[in-house]
């Protein structure tokens, strides 16, 4: 058996023709040209090199051994007589003295080509997922990944930070997703928690001295997929500073990740620091969402005061807002499709109308604007050749709608929206507190330790009914990278006196808090220092350098939208001993 390699599959060049070399791999493919002569395709991790077989009995013995077998390699380097200039290896290629089989592939058919492989069925996929990374196009988002982190986490020591891990198993606590629970043997009817982020233990070790902490942080949460969102577990660069302020913790996340984007990033422009602030409500006015993507330059505005009295129903009383596109090209055809999809992304119906290059008002709602069409052309600056898309309805509605028309708008006009680059802004100034959806209650909106701008002083005022809960902002800060929310952070809420009055607003008493939060308000009623911190996502971070649509393909063994992996089988059930183990029953199965 062959115990060790000269060298690997991606290595060979001009300079070792002649040499002796022991080659290790998979055996990608195999072309029989005669009884005597084939061509095998030896891949590795590194790369592929082209084995000619010119020997009867060596050819024998392979085309005995499905594709996909792994297979030792041992004879000469020579210059090829056609070269590949495409492959690294392309000028050379091994003549074996002998082959060895190492680990026989017992199928004669693959559940898909590897080499092919993102063309499968993603369920395929993950099911094979071992498969799936022997391709090499699947494999190189998992190796810029751990480049990626090896760098992070660089970055974050030449900053000065020191990296401690936290638990795993902990105590359940409300931070806006559900927990993942684990009963607990020794103790009857209690259960762990997976943390949903290091949050309290990273301000704990603030308290506790440390002055700068982080750590690439598991972080598990039962919430449903998205595209740019795994369910179940992910990673996050997380981050503490004492004695810091929003500024500090800005200011190194901005020096960490700018060289990131400009070394591993498939776009060669990145926002250079610092990025720019945008308060949350001025994002919601002028893009729709907390979450804008600046590679569009197309901005909202409100036409509330100009189009709500021309006598069309959906405007009358409403919240109206336009997007105003200048050299407007998309066919009829396509503006359908983008109201159609913008409907059922954001839930209500969009509207529109064109501003022709003969001056005239087309299309759409035309008929309604053509007789204060005049005012509207003045009003929105309108010259010939644009488009308005228009939304109407209560103010978050409108917004939200006009926000999801915008991003269709840039990826439908490329005049108006520069893809090849890195976009960074942050989003600041974020409500403390919001109206809870399910709840229809007073809820915190953000993190509930962050602190309130204003201090002790206006919770008490909200809680005198002097101010409204809803206007209060925090110290809240996201960093927005192409339209991704990629880092969250805030300025802690250090002081326990200002920790009570913060929950008391959403229903949560002070022995509640204190039976619920014991380490955090009893460590911070030994002194604690302000601090200040923020959580990068790692998986997203990877996403966008790699631009990737689905961030299942920047991690290498994820689950599929419905939280199983489909290759370990989980979940799955357990025995019933298992169950007695920890005093367990199960009262319904799924069916």
């Amino acid at each position: 058996m062959v115990q060790s390699r000269t060298h690997t599959c991606g290595e060979l060049r001009m300079e070792h023709v002649g040499q002796r070399v022991k080659l290790a791999g998979w055996m990608e493919n195999v072309r029989a040209v005669s009884a005597n002569l084939a061509f095998l395709v030896l891949r590795d991790f590194y790369g592929t090199t082209q084995v000619v077989i010119e020997d009867e009995a060596v050819l024998a013995q392979v085309k005995g051994w499905n594709k996909e077998s792994t297979i030792g390699v041992t004879g000469v380097v020579r210059e090829r007589s056609s070269k590949n200039p495409n492959l690294p290896t392309g000028d050379i290629e091994v003549v074996p003295e002998s082959v060895e089989l190492l680990g026989r592939c017992r199928y004669n058919e693959l559940p898909f080509q590897i080499n092919r492989s993102r063309e499968a069925d993603e369920s395929i996929r993950l099911k094979y997922r071992y498969l799936d990374l022997r391709n090499p196009e699947v494999k190189k988002n998992i190796v810029l990944r751990s480049k990626v982190v090896a760098a992070l986490r660089n970055a974050m020591i030449d900053e000065g930070f020191l990296e401690i891990t936290t638990p795993i198993l902990t105590a359940s606590s409300p931070e806006g997703a559900r927990d993942y629970l684990v009963p607990a043997r020794k103790h009857p009817g209690k259960f762990y928690a997976l943390p949903q982020a290091p949050q309290q233990f990273k301000q704990l070790l603030m308290t506790s001295g440390f002055d700068r902490y982080f750590q690439i942080a598991p972080c598990f949460r039962d919430e449903d997929a998205r595209g740019d969102r795994t369910p179940g577990e992910f990673y996050q660069l997380d981050m503490e500073m004492a004695f810091a302020t929003q500024e500090d913790v800005l200011g190194v996340l901005e020096r960490v990740l700018v060289p990131i984007f400009e070394k591993f990033g498939k776009y060669d422009r990145v926002s250079k620091a610092p990025f720019p602030h945008i308060p949350y409500l001025e994002a919601l006015e002028k893009y729709g969402t907390d979450k804008p993507d600046l590679r569009i330059d197309l901005t909202i505005r409100d036409a509330s005061t100009l189009l709500s009295g021309i006598g069309f129903g959906p405007f009358e009383g409403q919240t109206v807002k336009a997007i105003v596109v200048t050299d407007f090209t998309a066919t009829r055809k396509q503006i359908d499709k983008l109201c159609a999809d913008t409907e059922v992304q954001a839930g209500q119906k969009p509207y529109w109308f064109r501003y022709d290059e003969n001056g005239q008002i087309v299309g759409g709602i035309a008929k309604f604007i053509e007789p204060v069409k005049d005012a509207v052309v003045d009003g929105l600056g309108l010259t010939p050749g644009c488009f308005v898309g228009l939304s109407a309805g209560k103010l978050g509605a409108a917004q939200k709608t006009a926000g999801v028309m915008r991003v269709k708008l840039g990826a439908l006009c490329p005049n108006h929206m520069d893809r090849e680059q890195y976009a960074f802004c942050w989003i600041d100034d974020f409500p403390m507190y919001e109206i809870g959806e399910e709840s229809g209650e007073l809820e915190f909106c953000h993190n509930p330790f962050s602190m309130p701008i204003g201090g002790l002083e206006v919770l008490q005022k909200a809680a005198a009914g002097e101010v409204d809960p809803l206007s209060i902002r925090a110290y809240q800060y996201d960093l927005v990278i192409n339209g991704y929310e990629s880092a969250s952070g805030a300025v802690r809420n250090h002081d326990p006196e200002i920790m009570i009055e913060a929950f008391r607003l959403v229903r949560l008493g002070e022995e509640e808090v204190k039976s619920k939060f014991p380490a955090m308000y009893n460590a911070f009623c030994y002194g604690a220092p302000p601090h200040a911190g923020a959580a990068p996502g790692v998986d997203r971070l990877i996403m966008l350098l790699t631009g990737e649509e689905l961030i299942r393909e920047v991690i290498a063994f994820p689950m599929n939208k419905s939280a199983q992996d489909v290759m370990m089988g989980a979940p799955g059930e357990v025995t019933e001993k298992q169950l007695a183990e920890l005093n367990i029953a199960v009262t319904a199965k799924e069916e």
